[in-house]
């Protein structure tokens, strides 16, 4: 609820060429009286108002400048939201009054919980983690409710961990996090938490297993962007994307050994010249192809699925790399090029694969 009282009095008053003593003289008040009303200082009585609204010939709620905000469940969330997005701490505040009217909403629990914690990693205040670590227990309670499939109890536990980081308690925080650890989600967290308390062994395990998770994702991510790219026939940004990987991944390279993200490389570097050739760029394309073709014969000499052969990464009980990109890397080129269904290109990558680089 928002009023404007002072500033309308002041407004209608100009509106009439009317001083402080005068619209006082009207209403039969002191000019003092005016002065407060407009300078916030006091408010006038009911019956004062009522008489204003006539005199100004105006009604009471635009006098007042009465607003209601709109306080029903979804506009709150989206209010705090708001809050949280902007960064508006004074968002606690309508938080608690939300958390009183809707007790028993999930979303408004989450949300709330939400706004303190951001509000709490902002400015490391104490309080804030721990009016957290309580509403993340009540949206625990209330979980039956979500319709988000984005959340779950184990999303939950991974933000209470969290909260637990932000208020020191790292055993807590490492523990919680990998309890709710399905499928390597909090690997890249939990690794990051032991090293900063130089559990270096243990962190080497859990950040090794965060880069391989990512670098599967990323593959991934590349080669969808790619594909998004190409069918918009957005040539420019599919070999942006290309490039960019094609980059990341060489920079991966240990002690100048071949590993398993050259394949991938040669996959990338096909996709480059197919992106290439169907844009025009006929020279370009081909010396992507060779490239592509180099680097596959340098893979193909000895190659290599062990994931400790890529930079940065330690030994992964249990891991082992598989793809469907072929079984040589060479093959790999082959395939990729054989996707974009263009004789010329595939003509172009059999001689260059046959030793034809003219």
């Amino acid at each position: 609820m928002k009023m404007t009282l002072a500033e309308n009095i002041r407004r209608f008053r100009k509106e009439r060429s009317l001083t402080q003593e005068q619209l006082s003289e009207a209403l039969g008040v002191t000019a003092g009286a005016v002065y407060k009303w407009e300078a916030k200082l006091s408010v006038p009585d009911l019956d004062l108002i009522l008489e204003m609204a006539d005199f100004f010939d105006t009604s009471v709620d635009v006098l007042v400048g009465y607003e209601m905000k709109d306080n029903r469940l979804e506009a709150t969330v989206r209010r705090l939201q708001d809050f949280r997005r902007k960064k508006d701490w004074a968002g606690l505040t309508e938080a608690e009054k939300a958390l009183k009217k809707y007790p028993h909403s999930f979303r408004i629990v989450r949300e709330s919980e939400a706004l303190y914690r951001a509000y709490g990693f902002e400015t490391g205040n104490k309080d804030a983690f721990r009016r957290s670590l309580e509403l993340l227990r009540q949206s625990l309670l209330l979980l039956d409710q979500n319709e988000d499939p984005q959340i779950s109890e184990q999303t939950l536990y991974a933000k209470m961990a969290m909260t637990y980081l932000g208020l020191e308690e790292v055993e807590k925080g490492v523990e919680l996090l990998k309890k709710h650890n399905a499928g390597g989600l909090y690997n890249a967290k939990i690794g990051h938490a032991l090293a900063a308390c130089e559990r270096t062994e243990e962190a080497t395990r859990f950040l090794s297993e965060a880069l391989a998770n990512s670098i599967a994702d990323l593959c991934d991510t590349i080669s969808g962007y790619f594909n998004l790219f190409h069918v918009c026939g957005d040539h420019a940004s599919a070999q942006a994307i290309l490039r960019w990987g094609i980059g990341l991944f060489s920079g991966l390279r240990k002690d100048g050994k071949p590993n398993f993200l050259d394949k991938v490389n040669c996959v990338l570097l096909a996709s480059l010249a197919g992106s290439q050739f169907t844009s025009g760029q006929e020279e370009a394309a081909r010396a992507s192809l060779q490239e592509a073709g180099r680097l596959a014969a340098f893979f193909d000499a000895a190659p290599s699925y062990d994931e400790s052969d890529i930079r940065f990464i330690g030994r992964i009980e249990g891991a082992s790399a598989h793809d469907d990109i072929g079984a040589t890397a060479m093959d790999a080129v082959g395939n990729a090029v054989t996707q974009f269904e263009n004789e010329a290109l595939t003509a172009l990558w059999s001689k260059i694969a046959g030793g034809d680089n003219s």
